[in-house]
């Protein structure tokens, strides 16, 4: 696995642009985190006067082994047919792409089946499928490597475009287990803290897939390093994630976080390199139940609680707007002295 040069963040502009946001014609810290926020893009752009280009939200579909386990209440084919949904528009994906003004791309990781039937969606299909990491590795090294690659370029092609902005989506059936095993080993929480309903299991399939998971815990004894995780508990279609993160981080792109899957992707994106994080703006907090855990893992704070557990990217679409808004109150309000307004706090 290459280095990944993602800058540092410059912190002696946090001065010159926290004095530019209190010259604001606007009460001392008045919209609370919205400052924030517009501090921390201003930051990853180097610049008091950030800009937002060309947003691109990329979906990278893929199944998973484990699933013949038991673990999702959703039947694998949803994977399938949902991507195809994707593409056809009907996705709630779709429709918060074209609303919020987002190009989707659409990526065949590793489905079950042929999706050359939509011809919008790339393929970059690793195989049919991962392995069940219950009996096995999910991937073979040359396996994730090239799933690392196919997010960097599709990450260097948006950045061609202009784009600055980046959110992922996902769909896999039984991701949410992948994403739980890698939460476990990145923040060291016990497992029980880690794993939820997903698709809606019951408390039965939640100790069901408890024991799945332990299971593949212990069939590993290896060094947990983000390389051996990908390899033994990846999704083709988390480790493409996880490239395109780090990439577009290595271009200072804002990267839109979403929920509880692609939370634990950024979390082996932060672990491979910790800059990573600098980078990352967390759309929403999610209503599966570790996901709270993950955030505090990151000291992350998420900009939407709306209780959705869907993926796809959705939260982080969603959130969209209070990054306009926030880049927004810093390059186009004006200023106490510009708006003839007496400056009544130091």
């Amino acid at each position: 696995m290459r280095q990944y040069n993602i800058p540092p963040i410059n912190r002696e502009l946090i001065t010159p642009i926290r004095e530019k946001i209190d010259h604001l014609s606007k009460s001392k810290e008045s919209l609370g985190y919205v400052e924030t926020l517009a501090e921390r893009i201003a930051l990853m752009q180097g610049s008091l006067s950030p800009h937002l280009a060309h947003p691109c939200h990329i979906l990278f579909s893929a199944d998973h082994g484990v699933v013949a386990d038991g673990v999702s209440l959703a039947p694998q084919i949803i994977t399938y047919q949902q991507t195809l949904n994707f593409a056809r528009g009907g996705a709630c994906a779709s429709v918060f792409a074209r609303l919020y003004g987002f190009d989707l791309t659409i990526v065949d990781a590793g489905v079950i089946g042929d999706l050359s039937i939509e011809p919008s969606i790339i393929n970059r299909k690793i195989a049919e499928g991962t392995r069940n990491y219950r009996l096995e590795p999910a991937m073979t090294p040359e396996q994730m490597e090239r799933c690392l690659s196919v997010g960097e370029e599709f990450v260097a092609s948006f950045a061609s475009q202009g784009c600055n902005v980046l959110s992922v989506g996902e769909m896999g059936i039984g991701n949410t287990s992948t994403s739980s095993l890698w939460m476990h080993y990145l923040t060291e929480l016990p497992l029980g803290e880690c794993v939820g309903v997903g698709s809606g299991l019951s408390r039965e399939g939640v100790e069901h897939k408890l024991e799945i998971l332990s299971a593949a815990i212990r069939r590993f004894t290896g060094t947990p390093s983000p390389e051996h995780l990908m390899q033994e508990f990846g999704g083709f279609e988390l480790v493409m994630a996880v490239g395109a993160m780090l990439a577009a981080a290595e271009r200072r792109m804002v990267v839109l976080i979403d929920g509880f899957v692609m939370s634990a992707v950024a979390l082996m994106a932060a672990r491979i390199a910790p800059n990573f994080l600098d980078y990352a703006v967390f759309g929403h907090k999610s209503k599966e139940s570790g996901h709270i855990r993950m955030l505090a893992a990151m000291d992350a704070t998420p900009l939407l609680d709306l209780g959705m557990h869907l993926g796809e990217g959705v939260g982080a679409m969603m959130a969209y707007p209070i990054v306009q808004g926030a880049v927004a109150m810093l390059t186009q309000m004006g200023t106490f002295s510009s708006d003839g307004i007496i400056k009544y706090f130091k």
